[in-house]
């Protein structure tokens, strides 16, 4: 063979091998948009919220992003760590409870808001059912007469105990307003500390008959154990009365003021990287969790099945058991960073 020959071979064998390599590359990049770039996340201190952040972490993984250690912290750091750049983006972010807390990190400039990871979330204060059928309590503010509001009181002092929420989370804000809005402070002491301690020792009292007075929201295992209709109510509030002002927002759920906006969980994405990342922005924007699931997985947890271990272990079922819906996410967001790039 002459060497023109060996080397127009040559060169068409080359070529033929550059093209298949740039194909198997290509065909990488479109399976895995994310290749090569960090993503970090931010999520509260809650062991409960941390499943619907793995859900999130595994299809970003799939998408080829290389997944750094989570944040850990209370929710007004978490959205500020997304907002100033610290972190790119988080799952646990309420619409209308965290608002103050988006708008001091930047707001729209700074972040979008991407979905609705769980969506009809509910807030609002329950009591046991016996209780308020004997004494046909209905409101919160049937607590101010004393002879109420002695029923609840644990500790001798002639308040109501309530089980409240922890400082850092945002309810404990729109409590404390409502305490002074609806002149309950004289009537009602809020036990604030670790929630899901408190709610535990609630429990106990209900179990052992005793009346009982609490602040929730659903999704979450307690929804699971003290279940409303049959063992717990919900109090109705006079009229709504939040600290920003805004009340004009829904805050009715059957017929029943709650006194808190009807809310729900959505990811929030800091906006330069969002930008420069169309596929994490897309899976985010469509990945959902249905709130009886979420609350399914928190009652595992509450049963002892709680270490990180466990968490990731109920996400690998979750997945699996919603495996043709979890890839149309990945495959949209495949497709997003497809037309981004042309």
């Amino acid at each position: 063979m002459s060497d023109s020959k060996f080397s127009n071979l040559f060169l068409q064998c080359a070529s033929t091998v550059m093209l298949t390599l740039a194909c198997l590359h290509a065909s990488a990049s479109a399976e895995k948009p994310g290749e090569g770039v960090k993503i970090t996340p931010a999520f509260p201190t809650v062991d409960e919220e941390r499943f619907r952040g793995e859900v999130a972490l595994e299809g970003l993984r799939e998408l080829g992003y290389n997944v750094q250690q989570p944040k850990e912290t209370e929710y007004a750091t978490m959205v500020l760590a997304v907002g100033f750049g610290d972190a790119d983006f988080t799952v646990n972010s309420w619409d209308k409870l965290h608002a103050s807390f988006y708008e001091k990190a930047g707001g729209d400039e700074a972040m979008i808001k991407a979905g609705n990871i769980i969506p009809g979330i509910l807030q609002g204060y329950l009591i046991d059912k016996k209780t308020a059928d004997q004494y046909h309590i209905k409101y919160i503010t049937d607590l101010k007469k004393p002879e109420i509001a002695k029923l609840f009181d644990a500790d001798g002092d002639g308040k109501a105990d309530m089980t409240g929420c922890n400082p850092g989370w945002g309810c404990e804000l729109v409590i404390a307003h409502q305490m002074k809005a609806y002149d309950l402070e004289k009537s009602i002491h809020v036990n604030q500390g670790s929630y899901f301690a408190l709610m535990a020792d609630t429990i106990t009292r209900f179990k052992e008959g005793k009346p009982v007075l609490y602040y929730t929201w659903v999704p979450q295992w307690v929804a699971g154990v003290l279940v409303e209709g049959r063992d717990v109510v919900w109090l109705e509030v006079p009229k709504t009365d939040l600290p920003d002002g805004n009340n004009d927002v829904d805050t009715t759920y059957q017929g029943k003021n709650l006194g808190f906006a009807l809310d729900k969980v959505e990811a929030l994405v800091n906006r330069k990287f969002a930008e420069k990342n169309p596929a994490a922005v897309k899976f985010l924007s469509l990945m959902q969790i249905p709130a009886a699931d979420e609350s399914a997985q928190n009652l595992k947890m509450q049963n002892g099945e709680k270490s990180l271990v466990d968490i990731k272990r109920h996400t690998k079922e979750w997945i699996a058991a919603h495996r043709e819906q979890f890839d149309q996410w990945l495959q949209a967001a495949r497709t997003a960073a497809m037309q981004a790039s042309n």
